[in-house]
């Protein structure tokens, strides 16, 4: 990533918190979104993210952008959300904490998708959620239990 990755997003978020993997790190990949995709992420933030710290805390996010090449790495779906700046993973600590999570932002905030995400090889579970900054476009599309690969 380049100079800008102090970046304050929103009050909490920064770019390259929402832009760090591991993945990339391991692979020597760069995954520095463009200035459309760093704007869609500063959208997710600002109203989505921020509304969710603010109800409960410290929030830490574990998936944001993902450059093509990192998406493939992945696994990621070939038209992920994550590839055009528009999801994040946030990691939760408790079934119930993430519950929680869940039902507070499909009861009130805008989302495009939400997935309380379970992986069948190891157990760890996740919410995924994403919006698209074009007013209306937004599906409100929720999903309780998904299994991830």
């Amino acid at each position: 990533m380049g100079d800008n990755t102090q970046t304050r997003l929103s009050e909490h978020f920064t770019l390259e918190e929402m832009c760090r993997s591991g993945a990339a790190i391991k692979h020597h990949i760069s995954n520095t979104p463009d200035k459309k995709q760093t704007e869609r992420l500063r959208q997710l933030c600002l109203n989505v993210l921020e509304p969710l710290r603010r109800r409960f805390g410290v929030i830490r996010i574990t998936s944001g952008f993902r450059s093509e090449r990192l998406n493939a790495i992945v696994g990621g779906a070939d038209n992920s959300q994550h590839m055009r700046g528009e999801a994040a993973d946030i990691h939760i600590s408790s079934m119930e904490t993430g519950r929680k999570m869940y039902e507070y932002i499909e009861a009130n905030l805008d989302f495009d998708q939400l997935l309380f995400e379970h992986s069948m090889s190891n157990g760890a579970c996740w919410l995924h959620v994403s919006y698209k900054a074009v007013k209306g476009l937004n599906r409100h599309d929720a999903v309780p239990f998904y299994k991830a690969a």
